[in-house]
């Protein structure tokens, strides 16, 4: 690191220091991810009421129509995991489903999509890597803002 930039963090660090901030309040955050995330909480907002811990990792990113994002996933057997899948784009249609490592469907019966929600619930018969594949199936935007949180019990 050169020594300006040094001088730079470490004034900024003592700045944030002084005046009581995180050196996080410095990030930007793209506000789309925000709208996607909230969106994906809302869908997580009954499952909650109902006894499962909301994650505060989670996963964002953009997609044309028709293209899909893969999220590896270590499970564990005796929990039980829903994940939901948030976009702030109107009239969007996205899908999430869950598979094992040999590439079968191993989500339950319950899992779900509407509107610009869905969600895809499991119950791990083994504990292992499991993959979550997120996509945006149709959508008027160009590229498709989302965000994918998850919970257990």
């Amino acid at each position: 690191m050169n020594p300006f930039a040094k001088i730079l963090l470490s004034t900024t660090l003592l700045l944030a220091a002084i005046v009581g901030l995180p050196p996080a309040i410095f990030a930007q955050v793209d506000p789309t991810t925000v709208y996607a995330r909230a969106f994906a909480l809302l869908a997580a907002e009954p499952y909650v009421k109902k006894g499962f811990h909301l994650r505060e990792d989670y996963w964002a990113g953009d997609l044309a129509s028709g293209e899909r994002k893969a999220v590896r996933q270590q499970l564990f057997k005796g929990n039980e995991y829903w994940f939901w899948l948030g976009t702030e784009v109107d009239h969007a249609k996205v899908s999430v489903h869950i598979y094992n490592s040999d590439g079968e469907l191993a989500e339950q019966p319950d899992s779900w999509a509407k509107d610009h929600l869905a969600a895809a619930h499991i119950i791990p018969k083994t504990t292992a890597s499991y993959f979550i594949i997120v996509s945006v199936e149709e959508s008027p935007a160009a590229r498709t803002h989302w965000a994918l949180a998850y919970g257990f019990r």
